[in-house]
């Protein structure tokens, strides 16, 4: 297809106005440059697969079907990233207090340190958005974010 293709040029105008896809573009956007980021200052080599599982694993663990549930992949999908996390040390396999026969995933200490750092460093990110962008539509950003998180997780659409 052509750039000038009337069907591509209605598509990108339709995304364009679209609020959800340009905060899942925005956040795949800050994903990417967040990793760089992060594989320059001497991370391991972090995939956004990898990074994709961290919003999801609980402090106190979460079990490896609950992790694939969450994340919507297959379980053994699920199991090879926390087997390369494991490797990285970033996290660890603990046994379930509420069942002996199962296993909770959780952040390492090292883990633990590593996600403080990336916030860190994602706070260096945002402060250098908010030059490009203004200090205050970033604060407006912030609170409608944090608006909408609130609405989500509690009522839905």
């Amino acid at each position: 297809m052509k750039e000038t293709d009337p069907y591509r040029a209605h598509l990108e105008q339709v995304k364009r106005e679209s609020v959800a896809q340009l905060l899942f573009k925005c956040a795949r956007l800050l994903n990417e440059q967040a990793l760089a980021r992060m594989r320059d200052r001497g991370a391991p080599k972090l995939r956004p697969a990898h990074a994709a599982l961290f919003p999801h694993i609980d402090l106190d663990g979460t079990r490896l079907t609950e992790l694939a549930r969450r994340v919507g992949v297959s379980k053994q999908a699920v199991n090879q990233l926390v087997n390369d996390l494991e490797e990285m040390g970033t996290v660890e396999r603990a046994p379930d207090p509420s069942d002996g026969r199962a296993k909770l995933i959780r952040f390492s200490r090292h883990g633990r340190n590593s996600i403080l750092d990336g916030l860190a460093m994602l706070g260096e990110i945002e402060r250098e958005l908010a030059q490009k962008i203004g200090e205050d539509n970033m604060s407006a950003l912030h609170r409608a974010l944090i608006e909408l998180e609130r609405v989500l997780e509690r009522e839905g659409v």
